[in-house]
């Protein structure tokens, strides 16, 4: 796993992070990320993508996830590039993520 990225379903990102300790982020715009996100998310963006490369363990899982599972897919392969060796991008997105909690 150490050049690639994992898709995993919700159901999937809610194991890891109820097994923990994890990293979770949010690459949706910034009016989205505000109006709705998962609670523990982290919202990179350009303008703070570099800080969070430099203060995120590289070895801790990261999950990613955008609107419905697209963008975060690029996003993923882009932290396996920079060393990060645990990287899921979540399938379906914050969209599906909000049909299957009802949150």
């Amino acid at each position: 796993m150490s050049n690639s990225f994992q898709r995993i379903s919700i159901t999937e990102a809610k194991q890891k992070m109820a097994d923990g300790p994890y990293q979770l982020a949010d690459i949706r715009d910034e009016q989205s990320f505000n109006l709705g996100h998962i609670d523990t998310a982290v919202h990179v963006t350009n303008h703070n993508l570099q800080e969070f490369v430099e203060s995120t363990d590289p070895d801790q899982p990261l999950l990613i996830y955008c609107y419905h599972g697209n963008s975060s897919q690029s996003a993923a392969q882009f932290f396996v590039e920079k060393d990060f060796t645990q990287v899921f991008s979540v399938d379906g997105g914050y969209e599906e993520w909000k049909t299957q909690t009802n949150s």
